[in-house]
């Protein structure tokens, strides 16, 4: 697993090279990843939107900003990301926005299909699903934990639906984007300044 962090690593980018990855492929006409189509495209142009939107209005409550700032190692927020990913685009602002909250902690960004390595060590429930956010030790590369693809709340809405329509269509997602926006980010920060101020974390 280390190996595959170390590796992914190299070709990682920060939040503002991959939002210009972003960018330039949609003048393009294009999406991240191997599958290109019409749909991706326009997802990708949503999350665009989405992205610039959050960047301006996410708020790091002081509760989180001080867990963040009581880190005493480094940390490497190594996050599997695609940018027509809809989920992607709601969370990694935030994670961004925590990030620039300690200066213990360095938000690095890959593309999954570019990544096939890493992400096989990340799957959820067997499927490759995404963002995906890795916490790494800086000084020895180890792996301490990991989070994702949604946040409790948000996973539990789309497993209700799944169970009562057996589909996660149109709706579904219309839903899904109706409860990131009511979260206001507060529960990816939660779960996530949960998980850095384990005691025991890379211990």
């Amino acid at each position: 697993m280390k190996r595959s962090v170390d590796k992914a690593l190299l070709s990682s980018y920060s939040y503002s090279e991959y939002k210009k990855i972003i960018s330039d492929l949609l003048i393009e006409g294009k999406s991240t990843g191997k599958e290109q189509s019409e749909d991706l495209l326009q997802y990708s142009v949503l999350n665009e939107i989405r992205l610039k939107r959050l960047d301006k209005t996410i708020c790091i409550p002081e509760e989180i900003s001080s867990q963040l700032k009581s880190c005493e190692k480094e940390y490497i927020w190594l996050v599997v990301a695609e940018g027509w990913c809809g989920d992607a685009a709601q969370i990694l602002p935030i994670l961004n926005k925590m990030s620039l909250e300690s200066d213990k902690i360095d938000l690095r960004i890959v593309l999954r299909d570019a990544n096939d390595e890493l992400m096989s060590h990340f799957l959820t429930n067997g499927a490759r699903a995404i963002p995906k956010l890795i916490i790494v030790d800086k000084e020895s590369g180890e792996v301490c934990d990991h989070w994702g693809p949604r946040p409790q709340g948000a996973s539990d809405l789309i497993k209700d639906y799944k169970e009562e329509f057996s589909i996660v269509d149109q709706e579904a997602k219309r839903q899904l984007q109706l409860w990131y926006l009511r979260d206001r980010g507060l529960s990816v920060q939660n779960e996530v300044a949960k998980k850095m101020c384990l005691e025991c974390l890379c211990s």
